[in-house]
This record gives C-alpha cells, sequence and structure tokens, in this order.
C-alpha cells in the first residue's frame, strides 16, 4: 500500500506537469501581421517536480502513509520567428544569452549569407562576359 501511495503521489505530479506544458507552450500559435508577415513565438520552458512521502508508525497492523508531491514551471519567451514574404528570420528577446547560444542562433543567418554569395558567385561565373564598349571613330 505504501509504495502504491508513493507511486501514485509522482504519477500525479507527472500527469499534471505534461497537461501544463506541451509543444503549443514552446512554439507558440503564428501571428498573421498583413498578407506577407507571420510572428511566431518562442518560449523556453524549464520545470521540475518532487514528490515524497513516509510510513508511521502505527498500533494496529493497519499501514499508515503520508506523502505529498508538487511541480514548478517557468515559461521564459526568448525570441520570435518572423516570416516576411517567404524570408525567415530570428529576433530575440533576452540579451543576457551566452556566447554559445548566440553563435548557435546565428548558424540559420550565417547558412543564408554564404548560400546567397556562393549563388551569386555562380550567377557571375557563368554569366556572359560584358562586351566592351569600342567606339569607332572616322574623320
Amino acid at each position: 500500500m505504501k509504495e502504491n501511495s508513493a507511486e501514485k503521489i509522482l504519477a500525479t505530479t507527472i500527469e499534471k506537469v505534461r497537461d501544463l506544458v506541451d509543444v503549443s507552450t514552446i512554439v507558440g500559435d503564428p501571428i498573421k501581421c498583413g498578407d506577407d508577415i507571420t510572428i511566431i513565438p518562442i518560449s523556453k520552458v524549464t520545470y521540475g517536480f518532487a514528490s515524497g512521502g513516509s510510513d508511521f508508525p502505527s498500533k494496529s497492523n493497519q499501514e499508515l502513509f503520508g506523502g505529498g508531491g508538487g511541480a514548478g514551471v517557468s515559461i521564459n519567451p526568448i525570441a520570435f520567428l518572423v516570416v516576411n514574404k517567404g524570408e525567415v528570420s530570428i529576433k530575440h528577446i533576452s540579451a543576457n544569452d551566452n556566447a554559445a547560444e548566440r553563435a548557435v542562433n546565428l548558424i540559420p543567418e550565417m547558412f543564408d549569407k554564404i548560400t546567397n554569395y556562393v549563388d551569386e558567385s555562380k550567377e557571375k561565373k557563368n554569366a556572359p562576359a560584358p562586351k566592351p564598349d569600342v567606339t569607332v571613330e572616322t574623320e
């Protein structure tokens, strides 16, 4: 009976945390701004839970158990994904990211810039050579 009670406390705590936090808590619902712009909020979710219990001595054969559980959830908005005419950018809210987080967050933007540079280089390489501007003077 004691193990069953502690197990129920832990199971109930985990179930309630699952009810509170789902994927739409982390990646919010898209917000349309006109025809071309969509904003998607992104949040950082942290949670923790604890449970415990104890059995109490009893003069009868009845087993006594007392226990409790609790959970905490923290939701912090950290960024917005902005989709503007097919272009996606990340707008950060928090200025206190560490260096590693900033580097990881810059990867998509750097990838786009490198891809655009490579594409432009290919276009220049495959473009026909410009014709020289020659003027012939006659007397």
